[in-house]
């Protein structure tokens, strides 16, 4: 699903005003409509407080749509206009006017802090104060209601985002933004609600599907790329009869040392748990045993360093090398590093310690094979493209990095991103539980175990990211977030391809 900017957004708008010979009224009553029948699904009718604050402008012509259609089945609703100023949109003046046509009770309007009705905790509020067309912050008394909003322990919906937040631009990190519980946004999601800085005020979001011009948004460029289920099937690669375990490749991991020989088992594992056909770990000769007693099904080779590995003495053809996990970044096995590396053809898979031996040693990356695969967190990402302002600035250096090095980065996160040179893809797929030692081991092993069976490099990277996740969440459904650990991610992932092709009944009997 392609992620728009408010720009797109608002020519996909007029592309669907134009096309469909329809007037911008009728397709705020459209959007109005849908949003309608979603609240209606779930409050069926029942008489609980309703307060809806709108802006002047479009966003608040469908929130005073909403309240008439509410009004007009039954519910208590009450109207609150932020009236900020005298440049009241079109549209919104004509559903003003036609809410005055089913209630006696006309929109309160508020001009000042004084104005500023009090609120309860048995209140439901939805707010169509701005939308996408913001780009100033919200100041002066509007601030104030919107913090006064985010005080009140009422549930909050908003409608397309909540207000305050730009979709995809920079913002001060103490400016208002409403801190909605459930966010309707229309036909796509915004970048916004993905990055740390402003993601955590969405709350939980529903994507509208409002019959935006299907034209404009397929040929439209998008910012980013969301990674839905139907997203991950396309990419998955069934398997066929009359194959035996040379047709899904061999693995090789180069991870482990003293005390770290758990990252070591985690990425092999999951190697395997991804379906590689073979898979061989390169260990510190301690760890030899340690690996092969954990781990029945991966082959070992032991390096001559006996506490970390300290070379690199195996013939790379046809195999995928994923290393750096747990490795350590001492002198030889650095040299080892580089050594195995300069030996690759194939795409590598680096991962932890490894990015580290590359951020210093940089004339390493011109070495690396094109479209290797950089899984970085936030910390490892900043020794190799140093510090960031802000998410944006993040993600504009990450894919300058991309591009100059032709390498594929995976921006662990809440929601991990995959940057491909100007390319973005989101992650929606994981949970907070996933924040434990060993899940990116876990991550690194089964993009290699994806790669070795013959997916492209980027594909190998999105698809894994989004089944990794979903097998946190899978495993989630029984081990809680707080019992989650790196092992049992890894254990799921056959369960959440299973999962990617039941359909909704099956998934419900499962729970």
């Amino acid at each position: 699903m392609k992620i728009l900017s408010a720009q797109q957004l608002a020519e996909a708008d007029q592309s669907t005003i134009n096309k469909q010979q329809i007037s911008s009224n009728d397709l705020m009553e459209r959007v109005a409509t849908l949003v309608f029948e979603r609240i209606h699904e779930r409050l069926n009718g029942a008489q609980v407080p309703v307060k809806i604050f709108c802006g002047i402008g479009n966003n608040g012509g469908d929130g005073l749509a909403i309240a008439r259609l509410m009004i007009e089945h039954g519910y208590h609703v009450t109207v609150y206009v932020t009236n900020c100023s005298k440049k009241r949109s079109p549209d919104f003046l004509v559903n003003y006017d036609r809410l005055k046509n089913v209630t006696k009770d006309w929109p309160v309007l508020l001009s000042c802090k004084e104005d500023i009705p009090e609120l309860t905790s048995q209140d439901i509020i939805i707010d169509a104060i701005f939308g996408t067309g913001i780009n100033r912050p919200v100041d002066g008394w509007m601030a104030d209601l919107i913090n006064y909003i985010n005080s009140v322990k009422a549930f909050k919906v908003a409608i397309d985002m909540p207000s305050g937040m730009y979709a995809n631009t920079l913002q001060s990190p103490d400016a208002a933004i409403l801190k909605a519980d459930h966010t309707f946004t229309f036909q796509t999601p915004k970048l916004a609600f993905f990055l740390p800085e402003t993601g955590q005020q969405v709350g939980s979001y529903e994507i509208i599907n409002i019959g935006l011009d299907p034209e404009y948004l397929m040929q439209v460029s998008p910012l980013a790329q969301l990674i839905t289920r139907e997203a991950a099937q396309n990419m998955y690669q069934p398997r066929v009869s009359f194959t035996y375990k040379g047709d899904y490749g061999h693995v090789i991991t180069f991870a482990g040392s003293t005390g770290k020989m758990g990252a070591a088992i985690l990425c092999a594992g999951a190697a395997i748990n991804a379906g590689a056909g073979k898979v061989t770990a390169y260990v510190p000769e301690d760890g030899n045993m340690i690996v092969q007693s954990s781990i029945p099904e991966v082959m070992t080779i032991k390096s001559e360093g006996e506490d970390f590995i300290t070379d690199f003495k195996h013939d790379l053809k046809n195999t995928v090398l994923c290393i750096g996990p747990g490795i350590g970044t001492e002198n030889d096995t650095c040299s080892a590093f580089a050594k195995a590396v300069k030996q690759q053809i194939a795409p590598i898979v680096i991962d932890a310690d490894g990015i580290l031996i590359l951020a210093k040693n940089p004339e390493l990356l011109k070495e690396l094979p094109k479209d290797s695969i950089l899984t970085p967190h936030d910390g490892e990402l900043k020794e190799l493209i140093g510090e960031w302002k802000n998410s944006y600035e993040k993600l504009e250096k990450a894919q300058e990095f991309s591009k100059k090095n032709n390498l594929i980065l995976v921006l662990k996160g809440a929601h991990t991103i995959t940057v491909a040179g100007s390319s973005q893809y989101v992650n929606n797929t994981g949970n907070p539980g996933m924040a434990s030692a060993g899940s990116g081991d876990v991550l690194s092993g089964v993009i290699a175990g994806f790669l070795a069976q013959g997916y492209d490099p980027l594909t190998a990277a999105v698809f894994s990211v989004y089944i990794h996740g979903a097998s946190g969440d899978l495993a989630a459904q029984t081990y809680a977030h707080e019992g989650l650990k790196a092992s049992i991610i890894s254990n799921f992932i056959g369960p959440s391809i299973l999962q990617l092709f039941r359909n909704p009944a099956q998934e419900q009997q499962q729970q």
